[in-house]
């Protein structure tokens, strides 16, 4: 039986757990309170924590398996996915999905969900 490990545990959530090789992150968003409201500041924002959280679990952006991410408005999906396009390392783009949602909080434009597998 394979260890799961977790990592920034408090009583609702982890923000990182790893089991067989594969990390799982909490959603993340892009908004701090000195962040402009936009979708692209916020992707931006949103996509650096996930690196964040990937390098601290032994994986990066090049090992993301699947990634779902939320927007609050669909109009914001071509706005978003320039940020995403930049982002995400030629050759290594992961399995996605992107759907409308609402979200916790209304300043909140974009969400995302990602899995990805421990480098070697």
């Amino acid at each position: 039986m394979s260890a799961i490990k977790r990592i920034e545990t408090s009583e609702r959530m982890s923000k990182i757990v790893i089991h067989n090789r594969t990390v799982y992150l909490c959603g993340q968003v892009g908004h701090s309170s000195d962040d402009p409201v936009s979708i692209g500041c916020q992707t931006e924002n949103m996509l650096a924590r996930v690196d964040a959280l990937l390098a601290e679990a032994g994986s990066s952006r090049n090992s993301i398996l699947s990634a779902t991410i939320y927007l609050r408005d669909m109009k914001d999906f071509a706005e978003m996915n320039k940020v995403w396009d930049r982002w995400t390392p030629e050759g290594h783009a992961p399995a996605r999905a992107c759907v409308e949602a609402r979200m916790a909080r209304p300043d909140l434009l974009v969400e995302i969900s990602v899995i990805a597998a421990l480098e070697e």
